[in-house]
């Protein structure tokens, strides 16, 4: 694999990453804004755009734009997230030059029909609507705005029925022109690609996104925890916990991520096994740690019966704390394997590779090697990975949000709030 890297005069940055024995490409168009770049007044504006890209340009109509790229055997699709914007296809290696067509056209020349807007919008409500009907979705919506109060990071990504209904064609030109800037906009490829032929598309098809850098968002400031029931009849409780983890650059991150992998990673992890191989309490439980540019989110999700919930976040508790004194060599080795696994497998994916270089480049400023990253792994040790679980414990009190009905959603929470004044307790001794 040869990782090659251009940065354009406007400052769009183009990175490719040829992998000759593949006859594919995946390939698209990463912008540096997301969901916190939002004011309050433009809460769901970055998904609208995403949506409107596709929905007609000067030269192609919305039909035209998924034809061209279906036509030959293609797909094209996005993604909004808290941080970032992606638009992506998938072709062969002959169609690379119509998928940088059709990816510029969309950003450089979207016409913002009034029309299609209005029924972009009910189609937007419509998954808004779908999202409320999702249990775990609506206990994470809850749970972010109890970790990001009164932010941009704390609101939902779809915003609300009355926001859409307040944008107009002028409101989304007038984002895309602030926020679409070349030195926060990286072009990704890898596969069946050409670095030279890319960076010659790329700076013709995108020479207009230029000037100086997008605004930066406000600072993210985490919370002071607390809790939150959401009555709703349902036949799980859904609970949630969140604690303030590391933002990106941190040196630590490796093992946090290695603390979290351990604790709920998978069917080996000590929650997996304690809480619902040997005690039954759960279906499903899970931790997770999303890493941003100036914060990071450890969160734990999982759902019971109504009645077990209090006895289950007990356990959670008890062995959250406790693994942070007695995790093994055997655990952080295995650990280390799946995290090392899951690169490398990575690797083998060229819509993986291209959406982590452009990752990387966004996040470092630069592509981290598979060696760099694999020797990061390696770097974390027993005591690294407790150093780092004892700061997350201590770093923020814990938010927690629970859906459901019964009695002993109150008294689970209760439980779950004590978790980092339980490991303070345990400091004394």
């Amino acid at each position: 694999m040869t990782v090659e890297v251009t940065k354009l005069p406007s400052g769009l940055t183009v990175i490719t990453d040829t992998m000759p024995h593949l006859e594919t490409a995946a390939l698209g168009v990463w912008t540096g804004v997301g969901g916190r770049d939002e004011k309050s007044n433009e809460h769901g504006i970055s998904h609208l755009l995403e949506h409107m890209a596709f929905k007609g340009t000067k030269k192609r109509s919305s039909r035209e734009i998924v034809e061209e790229i279906e036509a030959v055997g293609g797909d094209l699709n996005a993604a909004t997230s808290t941080e970032t914007t992606a638009y992506y296809a998938r072709v062969m290696k002959a169609d690379v030059p119509l998928a940088l067509d059709v990816l510029s056209d969309i950003l450089a020349n979207p016409t913002f029909v009034p029309d299609e807007l209005e029924r972009e919008k009910s189609v937007i409500v419509q998954e808004i609507g779908a999202a409320q009907d999702t249990p775990d979705d609506v206990v994470f919506e809850h749970l972010n705005e109890l970790c990001y109060p009164d932010q941009p990071m704390g609101r939902s990504l779809l915003g609300t029925a009355k926001t859409l209904k307040g944008f107009d064609r002028d409101m989304l030109q007038n984002y895309l022109s602030t926020h679409y800037r070349g030195p926060d906009m990286v072009v990704a490829a890898a596969g069946a690609v050409n670095h030279r032929q890319v960076v010659h598309e790329a700076a013709d098809r995108f020479s207009s996104f230029e000037g100086t850098a997008a605004p930066k968002p406000q600072p993210a400031m985490f919370g002071k925890g607390g809790s939150r029931v959401v009555n709703r009849d349902l036949e799980q409780a859904h609970l949630t916990l969140a604690l303030e983890g590391l933002p990106q650059s941190d040196l630590s991150l490796f093992s946090l991520q290695v603390f979290t992998n351990i604790l709920g990673g998978g069917m080996s992890s000590r929650l997996f096994q304690e809480v619902r191989e040997k005690r039954g309490l759960c279906y499903s439980i899970y931790t997770f740690h999303a890493p941003y540019t100036d914060t990071g989110f450890f969160g734990l999700y999982t759902g019971t019966d109504p009645a077990d919930a209090p006895e289950m976040m007990e356990v959670i508790v008890d062995v959250i704390n406790e693994s942070v004194e007695t995790l093994t060599e055997a655990e952080i080795a295995r650990a280390k394997a799946q995290m090392k696994a899951g690169l490398l497998m990575a690797l083998e994916s060229c819509s993986s590779r291209a959406e982590q270089l452009a990752r990387h480049m966004l996040a470092y400023g630069r592509p981290l090697t598979v060696e760099e990253l694999v020797q990061r792994i390696d770097d974390v040790s027993v005591e690294s990975t407790r150093n780092v679980a004892r700061g997350l414990l201590t770093r923020s009190r814990p938010a927690v949000a629970a859906l459901g009905s019964g009695r002993g959603l109150d008294t689970a929470v209760a439980f779950a709030e004590g978790l980092t004044r339980a490991k303070d307790k345990s400091l004394l001794h």
